[in-house]
C-alpha cells in the first residue's frame, strides 16, 4: 500500500497576510499601534503608503525615526513599507522595535507574527498573534481581532486540532463564517478522526465552490484513508478536469490508482515526477510504485536519492532493505533494515525485514530476536512462523523448531507448498521418523 501524505499549504495565513499587507493598505497602513498624534512627516509618509508609493514613505520615516528611534507608529509604517518590498528582515527587526515601543500594539504584534509566518517560523511567529488576539485594532474593527485568531488556528492546526477549533470558534464570534473557515473546520475533524463531519465540511465547500483544489484534495484524502478508492478515483478525476495538472490531485489519482493495481498509475506518476523532480513526495511516491511493478533497480536508484537527504527516516530506510531483499543484496539489506530498527524500535516492517534479511545472512539469533520484536506489534504469518522454525532449526533447538514447523503447516495450509514439503522433511528428521 503507498504511504500518502496530503500536504494543504498555509492558505489562510497568506490570504490574511495578503488582506493585511496589501489588498487593505489604504485603510490599515495609516493606524498605529496607538491613537496619538500623527507628526507632519510621519502623516506625509502614510499618504505615500496609500498610494502604495512605498520608497517615497521610507525617504521620509528614514530621518524621522533616525531623530524619533520610539515613535511606534512610525516604526510600524516603516516596518510595513519594507514588508510591501519583501525586505523581510528589515521588515521584522522594524516591527519587533514597534512591539518593544508600544507591546500593546494589536497590529505591531499581527504584522510580525505574520511575516514569520510566512517564513515558517511558527515558533517565534505564534506568541506574537497569540498576543494580538489578547489586544484590541485602533479602530476596534471585529474583522481585524477575527483575522489574528485565524492566523493562530492555522498554526494551532499543526500543534493541538482542539486548541485550532478553539481559535477558529473565537474567529467566528467576531466576523461571518467563510468558505475557508469550513474548509479550515473539516481539515481539523480530518486530522482528529471525525471523518463523517469531515465529510460533511468538505462536501458543504464544494456545494458553493466545486472547483476548490484543497477542498477536493481533502475529502480525496478521507476517501483514501477510508480505502474508498472507486469513489476517491471518481472525484479526483472530475477535479483534475477542473484543475488539469494540479500536482496534488495527480499524485492523490497516482495513489489510489496504484492501490487498485491499475497500471495506468505508474506513467501518471513518472509524468508528475519529471514535472517536478525535486519534489521528494513525489519522488518517493514513484519509488514505491516502480517498487510493487516489480522494478527494484529502479525503485531503489530513487530511494538512495533520498535517503541522500534524510538519511535517517525510517520508512525510506525499510523501502530501501525491501528494494535489497528483493535484488538478493542480502547483507546490505541487513544494515538498511538493522538502521531503521534503531531510529522506530515500534516499527514492525523493520523488524520483520531484519528478521528475514538475518536469517538469508546466516545471524540465526538475530533471526529470532527481530521476530520477537515483531511480535509485539503484528500476529505470526506464515512467514515470520517458517522464519522461527528455519532459525531454531539451525541453532539446533530441535523441539522449538518442530513446535513452529507444525505452527507454520497448520497456517500455510497448502499455500506455500515448497517450504510445506521442506518442514514436513525437518519435522521427519528432527523427530527421527522413517
Amino acid at each position: 500500500m503507498l504511504r500518502f501524505t496530503l500536504f494543504i499549504p498555509f492558505t489562510l495565513l497568506v490570504a490574511v497576510v495578503s488582506g493585511f499587507a496589501q489588498d487593505s493598505a489604504p485603510k490599515e497602513a495609516t493606524q498605529a499601534a496607538t491613537p496619538q498624534t500623527v507628526s507632519g512627516p510621519v502623516a506625509d509618509a502614510e499618504a505615500d503608503l496609500v498610494k502604495s508609493d512605498w520608497k517615497a514613505a521610507q525617504a521620509k520615516l528614514e530621518p524621522w525615526l533616525a531623530a524619533h528611534p520610539a515613535d511606534s507608529r512610525a516604526l510600524f509604517d516603516a516596518g510595513y513599507a519594507a514588508d510591501a518590498q519583501n525586505r523581510l528582515d528589515d521588515a521584522a527587526s522594524l516591527y519587533r522595535r514597534a512591539v518593544e515601543a508600544n507591546p500593546q500594539s494589536f497590529e505591531a504584534h499581527l504584522s510580525l507574527g505574520l511575516l514569520l509566518a510566512r517564513q515558517n517560523k511558527f515558533d517565534e511567529a505564534r506568541p506574537e498573534i497569540a498576543a494580538a488576539t489578547s489586544l484590541n485594532p485602533v479602530d476596534a474593527a471585529p474583522a481585524m481581532k477575527a483575522r489574528a485568531w485565524r492566523a493562530l488556528a492555522q498554526i494551532d492546526r499543526n500543534i493541538d486540532t482542539t486548541e485550532a477549533s478553539n481559535d477558529l470558534l473565537e474567529a467566528l464570534k467576531l466576523s461571518p463564517e467563510t468558505p475557508d473557515d469550513t474548509l479550515l473546520a473539516a481539515n481539523l475533524a480530518d486530522q482528529a478522526g471525525e471523518y463523517d463531519v469531515a465529510e460533511t465540511a468538505y462536501r458543504r465547500v464544494l456545494a458553493k465552490d466545486p472547483k476548490s483544489a484543497d477542498a477536493n484534495a481533502g475529502l480525496a484524502h478521507l476517501l483514501i484513508t477510508r480505502k474508498q478508492y472507486p469513489e476517491a478515483e471518481t472525484l479526483l478525476r472530475a477535479a483534475l478536469q477542473q484543475s488539469p495538472g494540479d500536482p496534488a490531485l495527480t499524485a492523490q489519482l497516482a495513489a489510489v490508482l496504484a492501490a487498485q493495481d491499475k497500471g495506468e498509475a505508474l506513467p501518471l506518476i513518472q509524468k508528475l515526477h519529471a514535472a517536478h523532480p525535486a519534489d521528494p513526495a513525489i519522488t518517493r511516491m514513484l519509488a514505491e510504485v516502480l517498487a510493487e511493478a516489480g522494478d527494484h533497480a529502479g525503485s531503489d536508484v530513487l530511494y538512495a536519492q533520498l535517503l541522500a537527504a534524510s538519511p535517517n527516516d525510517p520508512a525510506l530506510l525499510i523501502g530501501h532493505g525491501e528494494n535489497l531483499t528483493r535484488l538478493l543484496k542480502y547483507a546490505q539489506a541487513f544494515a538498511a533494515f538493522d538502521k531503521a530498527t534503531q531510529l522506530d524500535p515500534a516499527n514492525a516492517d523493520a523488524w520483520s525485514g531484519l528478521a528475514f534479511a538475518a536469517s538469508r545472512t546466516d545471524q540465526p539469533s538475530i533471526t529470532l530476536h527481530a521476530l520477537t520484536m515483531r511480535s509485539k506489534y503484528l500476529p505470526e504469518v506464515p512467514s515470520s512462523l517458517f522464519l522461527w522454525a528455519t532459525a531454531y532449526d539451525t541453532l539446533h533447538q530441535k523441539s522449538e523448531a518442530v513446535t513452529y514447523y507444525h505452527h507454520f503447516l497448520d497456517l500455510a495450509a497448502g499455500k506455500f507448498p515448497d517450504q510445506e514439503w521442506q518442514a514436513r522433511q525437518r519435522i521427519k528428521l528432527l523427530e527421527n521418523k522413517p
